[in-house]
């Protein structure tokens, strides 16, 4: 008996896509333009890794009373102090800001810490960052954004036109401003962990659009008078079924994550989660689109 594998989009769809791309547009615009004045008026929630600090992680005989160890910790007067539960009830976390005065000055701080807390917390870990390390930090992430973009410009240019070497730029800044948009409206910690879903999902993002891309070229090669409208419609629908499927079978265990899975991880998997879907919809919505504003025609390839 054979049975037959399960299909989410057949696979001849012939869905009006290109015909809500205009729309598609407009929503992104509104979007990105939101996220980029909440990044500037809001800003984000910067960790430890970017700010400096000292970030400690314990653990007390029972259930943790979160307001009694938040007045306990503030009333030391090192500034505003984050504290959160971390993972089970007894385990919380502590985020205290950067203090002058170098190591010593870390040191002393972590000692009245522990000297207020009393002996019954059991200290697992303490990790401090300086601000000179949290500015370089800061530094290269942004850089490794960049880069990794700017590489991105280039292998598409080379194996396609200019044009989609622009189309997938385009998608992929449209990504990452939507997700910067989303930790500046949620106020959720962005870390290097967050850098690391960003690079993670410009993969993911980069790898769709080109399966699009190399759709459309066949199409532009073998349809050569066919409407660029109605070819660019008939490659993303061939294409459809397996975008649905790859975004969908990833999505999964990030949703799992972000539901159920340890705080630690938390705003990794949500960026992670929430970039599969933007990618997803960028891809079929922004990146394939533009060709047609970017006047790419059956001529584009053809010497």
């Amino acid at each position: 008996m054979k049975f037959k594998p399960i299909r989410f989009i057949p696979d001849d769809t012939r869905f009006p896509i290109m015909r809500l791309s205009r729309f598609g547009f407009f929503v992104s615009g509104l979007l990105s333009l939101a996220s980029v004045l909440l990044f500037v008026f809001v800003g984000l929630n910067v960790g430890v890794d970017f700010k400096g600090g000292t970030v400690m992680t314990i653990r007390t005989a029972d259930a943790a009373n979160i307001e009694q160890l938040r007045e306990q910790v503030s009333s030391l007067g090192f500034g505003q102090a984050e504290i959160q539960e971390f993972g089970s009830p007894r385990d919380v976390l502590i985020r205290l800001p950067a203090v002058e005065g170098g190591d010593e000055a870390q040191q002393t701080t972590i000692a009245k810490v522990k000297e207020a807390l009393g002996p019954g917390v059991e200290f697992r870990s303490v990790e401090v960052v300086g601000p000179k390390v949290s500015s370089e930090l800061a530094e290269q992430s942004i850089l490794a954004v960049v880069f990794a973009i700017g590489g991105i410009l280039f292998y598409v240019w080379f194996r396609f036109e200019w044009q989609f070497g622009v189309g997938a730029i385009w998608s992929l800044v449209h990504d990452v401003t939507l997700t910067f948009g989303l930790f500046s409206l949620t106020g959720w910690e962005f870390d290097l962990n967050i850098i690391a879903a960003l690079l993670t999902i410009i993969g993911y993002s980069l790898n769709d659009t080109v399966v699009v891309y190399d759709r459309i070229r066949e199409n532009l090669m073998k349809f050569r008078k066919m409407e660029m409208a109605s070819l660019l419609n008939l490659s993303v629908n061939e294409t459809l079924s397996r975008t649905v499927m790859t975004s969908v079978s990833i999505s999964l265990p990030l949703i799992i994550l972000v539901l159920f899975g340890p705080d630690v991880i938390f705003g990794f998997s949500a960026a992670m989660a929430f970039g599969i879907v933007v990618g997803t919809y960028s891809s079929i919505y922004q990146a394939a689109p533009i060709l047609i504003w970017l006047k790419v025609g059956s001529h584009s390839f053809v010497p």
